[in-house]
């Protein structure tokens, strides 16, 4: 079993900068995939950025290309989500993502909270 916990939500201005940290934990596999989703109130959980774990390619939403960046720290089982010139639409819970091809499953955090005011 696989966990993640986010953490480093809040309320920035727009402008601004935030950086989210998400921690996994348990068997996460030699062959994953990690990410960022969002999903702000009354709309559908849509992807924000996506890293493959084994080459450290990154894959972005074009609504945040250029102003989020998503990185790993592969010791600490850990990716981040560098948010910079956030904008109110970037308001949303976001949420960490595993996906193991090795056993065809994916997991989820429990959710950070970002506000960005206007």
């Amino acid at each position: 079993q696989v966990q993640l916990e986010e953490s480093g939500g809040g309320l920035v201005q727009a402008g601004g900068s935030l950086r989210l940290s998400c921690a996994a934990s348990g068997r996460t596999f030699s062959t994953h995939t990690m990410g960022w989703f969002r999903q702000a109130p009354g709309e559908e959980r849509e992807f924000v950025a996506r890293i493959i774990w084994s080459s450290g390619y990154t894959v972005y939403a074009d609504s945040v290309k250029g102003r989020f960046t998503i990185s790993r720290d592969s010791a600490k089982e850990s990716i981040f989500l560098q948010m910079n010139s956030v904008k109110p639409e970037d308001t949303a819970v976001y949420y960490c993502n595993l996906f193991s091809a090795a056993v065809g499953k994916e997991y989820w955090g429990q959710g950070t909270q970002v506000t960005v005011s206007s």
